[in-house]
């Protein structure tokens, strides 16, 4: 039992009080004298409860720093009730350790903090998805999900629906942070620790593919460190005639269309779990709750039709590594539009 709970206790041997000055000692011939009293050597009764004082509130405060430094920022997040983002290390879990990996059970904890995300385009409309990462409202999200939005509306998994604006873009990495106006007490995402991934390793993902809100797959991570190109002319973005597909490069080739002269290259996570038009800017989560990456592209099999009814996963997709979101964060909320 914990001091903060009042009922901090130790066991401990009890014994009628000593007078130091005046010991009163057993009658016994055969035990030696008692030796002379000298003040100020007396000891403490044997088993005194400890106290209160400035050194164990010090200790105290060192758990709770130790604690949040060992990776459970997303457990302080919600006892201090701050908007911050909720990281949170290897050891830390958001399924019961029960039900690690159980697919039920991450469903159901992450799906709150999972948005379908609908911009509206010059030339037509745009559907993907979106992290919450703050309490507030901030969501994460694609870059090419909301490029060239003149309006964003976000519906949570809830059926709640905001109107959200672009705080911040960063094209070269595919990012985009947006915010929603008038939200409140949303659930967090924790954001996990990509660089501790490894292929074989169990994942599930979830987005609103084909407008399909809250749709979970799951599967493995197939490969690490995978250049994807993209395109970060915000004509080539998504939705563009309604196909719904975003083109990108990988492995020396195109997909879903061309991706026009002005690209950018980052370093992804290929997983085999199903994506699909409209997963863009979801989660891709381990198998203890924690959001890993940002599902950014997949292949499409019907990458030159003209419905995206046609298009569908083969089990080749991307997302950019949760550590490269957390970094660009500051950027992103600093208003940068690259």
């Amino acid at each position: 039992m914990t001091e903060s709970q009042g009922t901090y206790q130790q066991p401990y041997s009890y014994s009628a009080p000593v007078d130091p000055v005046h010991p009163v000692h057993p009658v016994n011939p055969e035990w030696p004298p008692p030796p002379p009293h000298r003040p100020g050597t007396e000891q403490a009764p044997h088993g005194k409860k400890r106290t209160r004082g400035p050194v164990a509130l010090l200790a105290a405060v060192a758990i709770v720093a130790a604690a949040v430094g060992g990776g459970t920022a997303y457990a302080f997040q919600e006892l201090t009730g701050k908007d911050t983002v909720a990281t949170a290390g290897g050891s830390t879990t958001v399924v019961p350790t029960a039900k690690k990996g159980d697919v039920a059970a991450i469903a159901a904890a992450v799906s709150p903090s999972v948005v379908e995300v609908n911009a509206t385009l010059a030339g037509g409309s745009s559907t993907g998805s979106g992290v919450v990462v703050t309490s507030d409202g901030e969501i994460v999200t694609n870059n090419h999900v909301v490029a060239g939005a003149t309006s964003i509306k976000v519906r949570t998994s809830d059926g709640k629906s905001y109107t959200a604006e672009v705080v911040g873009t960063d094209s070269s990495k595919d990012l985009a942070l947006i915010k929603l106006q008038g939200a409140s007490e949303l659930k967090a995402a924790a954001l996990g620790d990509s660089d501790d991934v490894k292929v074989g390793d169990s994942v599930v993902a979830i987005g609103s593919p084909e407008g399909l809100t809250g749709t979970v797959t799951s599967g493995i991570v197939s490969a690490l460190d995978r250049d994807v190109t993209v395109s970060t002319d915000e004509g080539q973005g998504q939705g563009q005639g309604g196909d719904g597909q975003w083109p990108f490069q990988f492995g020396g080739r195109e997909f879903n269309g061309d991706t026009g002269s002005s690209t950018t290259t980052y370093k992804a996570l290929q997983t085999d779990a199903s994506l699909n038009p409209g997963n863009s800017g979801g989660a891709l989560i381990d198998a203890a709750g924690q959001v890993i990456g940002i599902n950014s592209a997949m292949y499409s099999s019907g990458s030159q039709a003209s419905s995206s009814s046609d298009a569908g996963s083969i089990g080749l997709g991307f997302a950019i590594p949760v550590n490269t979101v957390k970094s660009d964060l500051a950027k992103l909320r600093a208003g940068s539009d690259s």
